[in-house]
């Protein structure tokens, strides 16, 4: 009997696989022949087995069952290179997906599960005009591949979602669960996730990201002044604004708890730094002063209630009994000899605390109310947009301005770090030039991937540059190839004037590699029995198990996400035994795509003890002396993990 090489995994990481092991972990008694006893789960967790039945507070809607069936499906879709639409290939780490997000999810939680710092969307609102949504959904990489031409047949429609279709709220949540889901999985333990949205579902969002997020992990609803003035056609009451919802995937329980996801603080600026002054000369420099007083009552805290003396008059001064004084006794007196007691100018006023430049951060806690005027509004993002092309307009009704985006980075993750940003509706990719100009003014090496369908435009347009844009996707990718030509072009001009100037620091990533979702370069057979029932025709079709038209590149960085190395993986090409061998990540993985194995390349593959190796199952041709063979040379030199495809 031949030996049995294992085989690679072609689909997506199993999420209800990689669930259950983190219950076995927490709970290992409830496991009997590797399946749940859910009564057993339910009595562990101290549950009368007789209430699975009674009514519970929670988010439901007809189609949610079907929302985790798909969250389970694995996809058998792929990542295909396009290196003739990337900049910088060979060295860039930022990545652009064109393709449907939710397959695209699937495919990117082995190589990036736990790797990404912040995610920021802006998902279709569902006011009926801009959903884009297959009428079948549970036919994702199908539906994908006719609405992309990418097979010729007639297929489902992507549409939009209107309240006629009697499915309206569902509808979005069906859309919106299984991607959430999923992306929570890729953000790391100290992540976090903020989200756009509007009042049409930002009820239904927040008990969703409850249920999936958990409601203790619950940041902040950030109120962002989108408009400068209001519409005076609006039926009932203009809206002025749109909900920023922030998720941790661990929120601090804690100041001082070491764990999860902390805020950081917002950088001063002039109008911040205006308000310091020192007008009576302190030699430790200008201040603001602030409130003496305390939120407390006379009732919650005795020992702040108490008289003090003004210097200036020895009058006696009393807090309200409602906002007792913020200073124990002995503090005040250290605060009065210290001179950090300011009583007005005529020195016969209310105290108030002296708060020092030189001794508060550098930053400001960040709220929850963001005018146009700390973080930009839909005009400038609309301005900034037609810098970069002329006199086309942005695509989108309420486009994001990048210091909006730029806003949220500052929050999200800490300067001089090294972190991914997703954003999984990309869109026109104010998300991506944001990354790149803050990489560029905080010198850290943030990168970004991008994932946006194809959705067409009203009609084609034809820029000067000779470049065609169909779709969406087009114009993200043109947007970030001009703001990263922009950059290059101001660092010409710096230097050809010689001048004194922040200049791009030597990590700055000016580039991204763009992949397009694709069919599997393998046949995947999903078990399915022929409806003529010839499994045997079937299983004809399946002894070569490649696809044609596939080139070794296309199959290379399928091996690559689905073996779980990044997309951007350092690969560099071996020749061994006179046939190309690619070693992935300094020799971790070889990966042969050789059609013609023989001893020779095997030895000289196993001699350089990589840690994997992936060979094509054909390379063999039947040969079964040297698929054993193999096998014992790989374990002969400390191989471990030897596969086919």
């Amino acid at each position: 009997m031949p030996v049995s090489i294992p085989k690679i995994d072609l689909k997506s990481k199993s999420i209800s696989d990689d669930q259950k092991e983190k219950l076995r972990q927490l709970f290992p008694e409830v496991f009997t022949e590797n399946e749940i006893d859910w009564d057993r789960l339910r009595l562990t967790l101290g549950a009368d087995i007789g209430d699975e039945k009674k009514e519970r507070f929670g988010l439901t809607w007809r189609g949610k069952a079907e929302c985790f069936r798909i969250i389970q499906e694995s996809s058998v879709g792929t990542l295909k290179p396009v290196k003739g639409e990337s900049v910088s290939w060979d060295t860039t780490e930022n990545l652009f997906i064109e393709g449907d997000n939710l397959e695209t999810l699937k495919l990117l939680q082995k190589a990036y599960y736990g790797k990404v710092k912040m995610i920021y969307i802006d998902p279709p609102y569902n006011t009926g005009k801009e959903f884009i949504y297959p009428d079948k959904y549970s036919e994702s990489l199908e539906t994908y591949l006719l609405y992309t031409g990418q097979v010729d047949a007639v297929g489902r429609k992507f549409s939009t979602n209107t309240e006629t279709s009697g499915r309206y709220h569902s509808n979005w949540l069906d859309m919106m669960y299984p991607r959430l889901f999923l992306a929570r999985n890729l953000l790391r333990d100290d992540g976090v996730i903020f989200i756009s949205i509007d009042d049409h579902e930002v009820h239904n969002l927040r008990e969703m990201m409850n249920e999936i997020f958990g409601e203790e992990n619950f940041v902040a609803n950030i109120v962002w002044q989108k408009k400068q003035s209001p519409q005076n056609d609006a039926i009932y009451i203009s809206d002025m604004h749109d909900h920023i919802v922030v998720y941790a995937k661990h929120a601090k329980s804690n100041r001082d708890d070491p764990s999860g996801w902390m805020r950081q603080f917002i950088p001063r600026g002039d109008e911040q730094e205006r308000r310091y002054s020192n007008p009576d000369n302190d030699p430790r420099g200008d201040w603001i002063s602030v409130d003496y007083t305390s939120n407390k009552t006379a009732d919650e805290r005795p020992n702040l209630y108490y008289p003090i003396i003004n210097p200036n008059t020895g009058e006696e001064v009393w807090p309200s009994r409602q906002c007792v004084w913020r200073f124990e006794k002995a503090t005040h007196e250290k605060n009065l000899q210290e001179n950090r007691i300011w009583w007005g100018s005529d020195g016969k006023g209310f105290p108030r605390s002296k708060r020092f430049r030189s001794e508060v951060s550098e930053g400001m806690v960040p709220s929850t109310w963001w005018k146009r005027e700390f973080a930009g509004d839909n005009q400038e993002a609309r301005r900034e947009f037609r810098a970069l092309f002329g006199t086309m307009e942005d695509p989108f009704d309420t486009p994001k301005p990048v210091r909006l985006m730029k806003k949220i980075i500052e929050i999200s993750i800490p300067n001089n770090s090294d972190h991914f940003v997703l954003d999984f509706f990309a869109g026109s990719c104010s998300t991506a030039q944001s990354v790149i100009e803050m990489a560029q003014e905080r010198t850290q090496n943030l990168k970004f991937i991008m994932v946006q369908l194809p959705e067409p435009l009203p009609k084609e347009i034809s820029l000067e540059n000779n470049t065609i844009l169909k779709n969406i996707a087009d114009v993200g990718k043109e947007r970030i190839r001009r703001v990263i030509n922009k950059i290059k072009s101001e660092q010409k001009e710096s230097a050809k004037q010689k001048t004194i100037s922040k200049t791009t620091p030597p990590h700055q990533d000016l580039g991204f590699r763009v992949f397009k979702l694709s069919k599997s370069n393998f046949k995947v057979w999903n078990g399915e029995i022929p409806a003529d029932g010839k499994v045997e025709k079937k299983l004809e079709d399946f002894i070569e198990n490649l696809h044609t038209g596939g080139t070794d590149e296309d199959i290379l960085y399928e091996l690559l996400l689905k073996s779980g190395f990044p997309l951007t993986t350092p690969v560099t090409e071996k020749k061994l035994a006179k046939k190309t061998v690619y070693a992935v990540d300094n020799d971790a993985l070889l990966i042969c795509l050789e059609h013609d194995l023989t001893k020779d390349l095997i030895v000289k593959i196993a001699e350089l003890k990589p840690a994997r190796v992936v060979c094509l199952d054909t390379g063999f041709k039947g040969n079964d002396q040297l698929r054993t063979n193999a096998l014992e040379i790989m374990k002969s030199h400390g191989v471990s993990d030897f596969r086919t495809v």
